[in-house]
């Protein structure tokens, strides 16, 4: 699908882009703030964010937070060999739990059976290795094989940036 986006969208969209491009401020209604910014209603901010996304300039909005900065400084990728039939259901189940912060499909490949993944966040080793646990009893017989690959250091974790002339 082709998104027509106008010169003076593109205006819009740079000006949208240098507003967001270091995070949304912690308000009520970011999207009335950032609609305020720009000067256009809400709903149009909105559109503008459809039509970019459309268009594949933007591919997700979503919060990024900074989960050593929040305490909680142990991270496992929990991976899972998930009976595909059965991926519909639990790969949401899996969501849901309030200590994921996202989880997805991922194809197997050779020599790595896992499908589904899961991202922990605990204060302590025992506790994401507790979380581990209470999903692999959610998977049940469903699930044949699972790891947890823990982060040994924080990646720097940016969104979209204008480059900036010097």
């Amino acid at each position: 699908m082709s998104v027509c986006i106008s010169r003076s969208d593109k205006a819009l969209a740079l000006r949208l882009i240098a507003l967001t491009q270091s995070g949304l401020p912690l308000v009520e209604d970011p999207w009335a703030w950032l609609a305020e910014q720009l000067g256009i209603s809400v709903e149009s901010t909105l559109d503008l964010l459809k039509r970019l996304q459309a268009e594949g300039a933007i591919r997700r909005i979503a919060a990024v937070p900074n989960h050593y900065r929040l305490g909680y400084r142990h991270n496992g990728m929990t991976v899972w060999d998930v009976v595909d039939e059965q991926m519909p259901r639990l790969g949401e189940l899996i969501g849901a739990q309030p200590f994921v912060s996202h989880c997805y499909r991922r194809p197997r490949r050779p020599g790595w059976p896992y499908n589904l993944f899961a991202m922990v966040h605990g204060r302590s080793r025992e506790e994401i290795d507790s979380y581990r646990e209470h999903l692999r009893y959610l998977l049940g017989e469903a699930c044949g094989a699972d790891e947890m690959l823990v982060s040994s250091r924080i990646l720097k974790k940016t969104g979209l940036r204008l480059a900036t002339s010097h």
